[in-house]
């Protein structure tokens, strides 16, 4: 099942917080995330209130992007269904990007900040100081102790990140776009020689496939803590996707000839990176994702931009 997440920054998403500001609105959203779908007559009767209460605050939902609506017929004339779309709502204070000077702007993205998910058993998420939720159940990618994750594994599925579309801010045209992150495959224990395809794609374009060779677990990771099992996976291999004018490479190497004017930046608000196990994949190894304070490189997933000098 897909998970969907929305990150609202205070200073940016005011109608978002309007939204929250009234209890009967917060019962609707409860109720429909509960439920599944519902029309306004049906939500009314279930919350004990007025009809013309819950259509002024269905519109106000609706508006702040947090419910969507469309008309079916009825018995009698049209009926409002509405639904869902987010099964969390995070508040928090984007952190303004590390900007080395005008023509290159970098975001770290912390590893438990994903927007949305679906995954699959073997699967679980991991902190400095334990375990988080439950191991091998993909519910436990809702738990709120995700936003300290330094260790992510999954069978199959992904994980996606929105991270700020900052083109806008930068002098020059943008030639690269990169993508750095510790990774390697999944295999119960571990085992050196365990491929596994891990395709990455960008605002729901795939850019491309790297093909992991193992699960690594020889020796310890530098940062992976004394309680984290040494049978357990230890660290991967840092990696740098790049999509310039010629197409995408990971650390200098050609893997497909998806170029930057394939990803049509300037028409995307942000810039949603997917890290997939795919379900066809040739060789479904799993993934394993490590962030900061595991693995062999103390970093979170960081996104680069870098535009002509």
């Amino acid at each position: 099942m897909s998970r969907n997440f929305l990150i609202v920054d205070p200073e940016e998403g005011q109608d978002v917080l309007k939204a929250f500001a009234s209890a009967a609105r917060v019962k609707v959203l409860k109720l429909l995330h509960l439920q599944g779908a519902m029309n306004v007559n049906e939500i009314a009767q279930a919350l004990e209130l007025p009809q013309s209460s819950v259509s002024a605050n269905i519109q106000m939902l609706e508006d702040a992007g947090l419910i969507r609506t469309e008309t079916q017929r009825a018995k009698k004339g049209n009926q409002k269904i509405c639904h869902s779309l987010f099964d969390e709502v995070l508040v928090m204070f984007k952190d303004a990007p590390a900007q080395t000077n005008a023509h290159q702007i970098e975001v770290a993205m912390p590893l438990g900040l994903y927007t949305s998910c679906e995954t699959s058993a073997p699967c679980g998420l991991c902190s400095r100081d334990g375990i988080i939720g439950l191991l091998d159940v993909p519910d436990t990618f809702l738990d709120p102790g995700r936003m300290g994750a330094g260790l992510i594994w999954f069978t199959r599925g992904y994980v996606e990140y929105q991270f700020p579309n900052n083109i806008k801010m930068m002098d020059g045209v943008v030639e690269t776009l990169e993508f750095s992150m510790e990774l390697s495959s999944e295999v119960p224990g571990t085992s050196a020689d365990w491929p596994s395809d891990i395709t990455i794609s960008v605002n729901g374009i795939d850019i491309g496939t790297w093909t992991s060779p193992g699960d690594f677990g020889d020796k310890r990771g530098v940062y992976t803590p004394d309680w984290w099992k040494l049978k357990g996976s230890q660290y991967g291999m840092l990696k740098t996707f790049r999509v310039n004018g010629t197409g995408t490479f990971v650390d200098g190497m050609k893997i497909s000839p998806i170029a930057l004017k394939d990803l049509d930046l300037e028409a995307h608000k942000s810039i949603r990176l997917r890290i997939a196990v795919r379900e066809d994949a040739k060789r479904p190894g799993g993934i394993n994702i490590f962030g900061r304070g595991f693995g062999n490189y103390d970093q979170d997933i960081l996104m680069r931009l870098t535009a002509a000098g």
